[in-house]
């Protein structure tokens, strides 16, 4: 009797273990296209993702570098202060979107080229994203302004 009862908890055990490694897999994989990483320019030139990873670029749209195309086509590089990357996207602008100015994209890094799928600008103009500051510091580029 006391071996049934030690093997029946043994196969408890193990059964909820499995459970427990299946479902922390299952959360994974559903949460892995949901994890998108911030990189500076420096980072992804000195470690470039693959052309099918989605990820968020950041820093401060360099002075000079914002070009309007044809209709809602719009390039312009991104700089770390160290680095810059050249952007492109086909959209519409945030209203406070402009150069010289804190901003992030999402999207894709192939030859070269960020191809954005969505930007996101400052909301005022004493905020700046916390990774892009965090980046920016590093390359020692930002200066806190109070």
């Amino acid at each position: 009797m006391k071996g049934l009862k030690k093997t029946r908890r043994i196969q408890v055990i193990v059964a909820c273990a499995v459970f427990l490694a299946l479902a922390t897999g299952l959360i994974g994989f559903a949460l892995k296209d949901g994890i998108n990483l911030f990189r500076a320019p420096s980072q992804v030139l000195a470690d470039p993702p693959s052309p099918n990873e989605i990820f968020r670029l950041g820093g401060l749209v360099k002075q000079g570098s914002l070009i309007r195309g044809e209709a809602l086509a719009i390039s312009f590089s991104v700089t770390d202060g160290a680095e810059d990357i050249d952007v492109t996207y086909s959209g519409i602008l945030p209203d406070l979107f402009a150069e010289n100015q804190g901003m992030i994209a999402m999207g894709r890094f192939d030859n070269g080229v960020f191809t954005a799928s969505e930007i996101l600008a400052k909301h005022d103009e004493d905020y700046m994203p916390k990774e892009v500051v965090d980046a920016l510091r590093e390359q020692g580029v930002y200066q806190n302004p109070e």
